[in-house]
């Protein structure tokens, strides 16, 4: 089994030359992102995944938590290592100083992100939620609730969960039932909520649950629900931990992956709560949580991505099987034959195009934070979805393709590969399934308003065409075609949205899925092609290091020929594929 080793060669590259890591340190509270700050971080995380986090997570997959009259032990090491994950400050990296964070860009908290997921996915999975809600609490919560909470769930001495999901209310929130009756200066929650990633552990001290929940007489659907604090224990007036709240952990689920992070069945019984902001506004305050939460779960798309990838390559390099097809002679490694070549370069390639985009995306929410311009919101708001959606696909993609490349190995337990796809088969799933990304995508982010945004980034890309047009490389003349192709398509799908959404919204929401993967691979070319040009201009000044910048241009090569021609394809699918799709009556999908 290999080692998980963090790309930084790559994320630098990213960071500095894709995400413009240096324009964002010099946005108002990032001045101290210096290169010399950055690079001691990326290195001390990296550090801390591979030799921390990285060994227990086969062994946390192999034993899973348990869960035992109400109380859920997390695997052998977890605990110490959640313990020193806080010591060490990683919790605070994106927050404020005044809740005792260090007040470091998103993007550098993404790549920092990354590691910690692509090392052991379960445990990233804490953090996650945690962030989500220390979010909604800055943005909604009252004076009382932040002084409250805040300071120590940005320490990581206390977690944070969302509890949105119920039996009959998943997707669909209108439908949730949990009760908040008034009572004083609080709240008492009855209900249950399921699906609760980190809902009960053992690895904090306390835990903050945010739940969605009705007062009495409130509205029918979603404009009646309200979002309330309910701590697994209430705070004593000296800050610390005190009685036990009647929220309690009824079970864990048994799941295909991500055995190690317990998902819990909590039961809320008059349980204490307190009201987030204002009644009947909850739902849009859990948006705040669910944003946050989905461009993370698209970048556990990329780490699971990178993860498997590594595995996949140290595997081909080493499993001897076969003759060389020009030279014949010995057996070779594997890696020398073109299918498995093919499959590995779909996998670093893909996993490459999702890294850039991620992170050119939290350098924009990082602008959007410090400048409040609405252009990068907008651009950020376009994207989301396609993080999400987008590099979870390529992600389970990857993944897959790493079993495919161990052959019969990668579908026993013991190689590790197996894991990696079980992992990354929830990731299309929670916080928004692939169909409700698109349908946001598509309805919201382009019919909603015209399709002003989408055609914005269609702009810079015709923009970003002529910069293509003056390279002397014959790869990025191919690739310049290929991503111009892409556009194109991008561009006829949108006409056609915007045509059918009023008159048609079948025909509209029936591509919605091919046409998100339509621009996650011309996102993604795009970035690959902003890095091959990158890449052109070092070679020529004979900066750094040669062989590096010659591979980014063949990758890049390589994603044009073998995901970006599929574009064409996509876009026939958006406009021409509609009419079969609600064709065949109800009746007639018949089980046998």
């Amino acid at each position: 089994m290999s080692n998980y080793v963090a790309p930084l060669k790559d994320m630098r590259f990213v960071l500095n030359e894709l995400a413009g890591l240096g324009e964002v340190a010099k946005l108002p509270g990032y001045e101290e992102s210096t290169p010399d700050t950055v690079d001691a971080i990326l290195e001390e995380a990296s550090k801390f995944a591979s030799e921390v986090l990285d060994p227990i997570n086969y062994s946390g997959d192999q034993e899973g938590s348990n869960w035992k009259d109400g109380k859920v032990a997390t695997p052998k090491g977890f605990k110490d290592a959640y313990k020193q994950y806080s010591e060490a400050g990683w919790p605070a990296l994106p927050f404020e100083a005044e809740y005792g964070g260090q007040g470091l860009p998103k993007l550098v908290a993404t790549a920092v992100e990354e590691m910690l997921t692509s090392a052991n996915m379960s445990f990233s999975l804490c953090p996650l939620l945690t962030q989500g809600a220390i979010h909604a609490l800055i943005l909604c919560g009252s004076d009382a609730l932040k002084k409250t909470y805040l300071e120590k769930m940005v320490a990581g001495r206390w977690t944070g969960t969302m509890n949105l999901t119920e039996p009959q209310a998943g997707s669909d929130l209108a439908l949730v039932k949990t009760r908040a009756k008034p009572a004083g200066d609080h709240y008492l929650i009855t209900g249950q909520k399921i699906f609760i990633t980190y809902g009960e552990h053992d690895m904090a001290e306390n835990i903050v649950h945010l739940v969605l929940a009705r007062v009495p007489d409130a509205p029918e659907g979603v404009k009646g629900i309200s979002l309330f604090v309910v701590p697994k224990f209430l705070p004593k007036a000296d800050g610390t931990p005190g009685e036990r709240n009647t929220a309690k952990c009824a079970s864990i689920e048994h799941k295909l992956g991500i055995h190690a992070s317990p998902t819990a069945v909590m039961v809320f019984e008059d349980a204490i709560g307190y009201m987030v902001g204002e009644v009947n506004k909850g739902l849009s305050y859990m948006f705040v949580m669910m944003n946050a939460a989905r461009f993370s779960v698209g970048l556990e798309g990329v780490s699971i991505a990178e993860r498997a990838f590594q595995r996949a390559l140290a595997y081909a390099k080493e499993r001897l099987q076969g003759k060389d097809l020009v030279q014949g002679g010995k057996t070779v490694p594997i890696i020398r034959h073109p299918d498995v070549r093919r499959m590995l370069m779909l996998m670093k390639s893909q996993t490459e195009a999702a890294r850039a985009l991620a992170y050119v995306v939290a350098a924009s929410m990082d602008v959007a934070k410090k400048t409040k311009d609405q252009r990068q919101q907008a651009f950020v708001d376009l994207m989301i979805p396609v993080v999400k959606g987008w590099s979870t696909e390529t992600g389970i993609e990857v993944a897959s393709l790493g079993v495919q490349i161990h052959g019969g190995m990668g579908f026993i337990e013991e190689t590790g590969a197996a894991q990696h796809l079980r992992d990354a088969r929830i990731t299309t799933i929670y916080e928004g399934t692939t169909g409700i990304q698109a349908a946001d995508l598509v309805g919201r982010k382009i019919a909603r308003e015209g399709g002003v945004t989408v055609k914005g980034w269609l702009a810079v890309l015709k923009s970003f065409d002529q910069e293509l047009s003056k390279s002397k490389n014959a790869d990025i003349q191919a690739l310049r075609s290929r991503l111009a192709a892409a556009a194109q398509a991008v561009s006829e799908s949108v006409e056609f949205i915007l045509g059918a959404a009023s008159k048609d919204p079948n025909a509209a929401f029936a591509g919605a899925v091919p046409f998100l993967e339509l621009m996650g691979i011309t996102a993604g070319g795009w970035q690959l092609a902003r890095a091959a040009l990158i890449a052109e201009k070092k070679i020529a000044a004979n900066e750094g290091e040669k062989g590096f910048y010659e591979t980014k241009i063949i990758t890049a090569r390589f994603f044009a020929d073998h995901v970006l021609s599929q574009a064409p394809g996509l876009a026939a699918t958006v406009t021409q594929g509609a009419a079969a799709v609600m064709a065949v009556p109800e009746e007639q999908f018949l089980a046998a």
